[in-house]
C-alpha cells in the first residue's frame, strides 16, 4: 500500500513536470499518423475505432493503438498493446519498451478516448511527443490541445467531429 500511494505520488509528479515545462505552438503540419491511448476497462469496440485512419484518409499502418487497464491480471485483447500499473515503476517512470516506444514516437495526432479519470492515463497523453493531441471531454484542460465533447459511446460522433476540425485547422490532406 505504500509502495502503491509513492507511485501514484510519483506519476503525478512527472505528469504536474511534463505540463509545466510543455510548449505549446501551433505547427501547420499534415497529419500523417495516429496513436490512441484507450483505457480497455471502458471499451471493446475495436472495429470502430480502427476506422479512424480510414475516415482521415490515411493508411491503416499509420495507426498506432494502445490500451491501459487498471487490472494487474495479464488479459488478451484485441488492441495492438495493453498495459496496466505494473508497467510504470515505484518512483513514476515508465519500465515497459513497448510503451516507451509509444511515448517516443512523434505522432502527428494523438487521441485520448478515455472518459475515467486515470492518472495513469493522464500521465500517457502528457508523456506522448505527439504533435497535436485531441480528446474527448476532461477534467484537465492542459493535456490536450482540442477537446471534442461527444458522448464516449458515441464514437462515430467524435470521428466526424474530428473531421470537421482537423479541416478547419487545414491539418488533412484532401
Amino acid at each position: 500500500m505504500i509502495l502503491k500511494g509513492l507511485k501514484e505520488k510519483s506519476i503525478k509528479k512527472n505528469l504536474n513536470t511534463i505540463l509545466a515545462n510543455r510548449e505549446t505552438h501551433f505547427n501547420t503540419n499534415k497529419i500523417e499518423s495516429i496513436g490512441i491511448v484507450l483505457n480497455a476497462d471502458e471499451t471493446t469496440d475495436f472495429e470502430s475505432i480502427k476506422t479512424i485512419a480510414q475516415s482521415l484518409n490515411l493508411r491503416p499502418n499509420k495507426l498506432k493503438i494502445i490500451a491501459f487497464t487498471e487490472s494487474k491480471k495479464e488479459v488478451t485483447y484485441s488492441w495492438n498493446d495493453c498495459f496496466n500499473p505494473k508497467d510504470f515503476t515505484w518512483n513514476g517512470k515508465v519500465n515497459n519498451i513497448e510503451l516507451q516506444t509509444f511515448l517516443d514516437t512523434k505522432f502527428d495526432l494523438l487521441i485520448s478516448y478515455y472518459s475515467k479519470d486515470v492518472l495513469e492515463l493522464k500521465f500517457l497523453t502528457t508523456a506522448s511527443k505527439a504533435h497535436f493531441k485531441v480528446s474527448i471531454f476532461q477534467l484537465d484542460k492542459r493535456l490536450n490541445d482540442l477537446i471534442i465533447k461527444t458522448d464516449f459511446k458515441d464514437f462515430e460522433a467524435f470521428k466526424i467531429e474530428l473531421n470537421k476540425y482537423l479541416r478547419v485547422l487545414n491539418k488533412l490532406n484532401t
